[in-house]
């Protein structure tokens, strides 16, 4: 009986940690980049990116908006401008429909050395829909930024972005639906 009682007290820490396992994940993206008229706190400017790529999970295209504060900061980082990043949330959607919902984990940045800018940004995984229902974990951005448009006074309307997301995803939230 003791036996018994062992094995099945075996067999079920393997399965939680089978369950608690993490996938890692590597995939390219490349887009634009816009401004908007949101004003999500004082001080601010909300861009809106729409990035498409291909990865490890699949094709995919991401929508999210990022606040950068107005004015640089310095940083032993970045030899330019450091524009640090307050807030950013977006959406990845899949070739099969899924989504995977992600937010800003802790402040990025903005480093701009003309002629492109840099920009780095860690989210957590919030959840999904479909195969990423219940999904976690926590991924990291890194994109070049290049400016296409500038406004009259100088601004630049709309960029390029180029780049990479790595990070790691729950597998067990990845399911056999792909």
């Amino acid at each position: 009986m003791k036996h018994v009682a062992m094995i099945a007290l075996m067999l079920g820490l393997g399965v939680a940690s089978v369950h608690a396992e993490e996938r890692p994940v590597r995939m390219k993206f490349s887009g634009s980049m816009v401004p908007t008229s949101i004003v999500q706190q004082p001080n601010t400017i909300t861009d809106e990116e729409l990035l498409a790529g291909d990865g490890a999970l699949g094709s995919f295209t991401f929508r999210k908006l990022r606040t950068d504060a107005v004015a640089p900061q310095a940083s032993s980082a970045c030899p330019g401008l450091n524009i640090p990043v307050l807030a950013a949330a977006g959406v990845l959607r899949f070739q099969d429909g899924s989504l995977l919902t992600v937010g800003l984990k802790e402040t990025g940045a903005i480093c701009i050395v003309p002629p492109v800018g840099h920009l780095t940004e860690t989210y957590q995984i919030t959840g999904g829909t479909g195969r990423f229902r219940g999904a976690t974990g926590s991924l990291t951005l890194n994109a070049t930024l290049s400016v296409v448009f500038f406004s009259a006074s100088g601004q630049p309307l709309l960029l390029t972005s180029t780049g990479t997301l790595e990070g790691t995803v729950d597998a067990a939230a990845i399911r056999d639906e792909q």
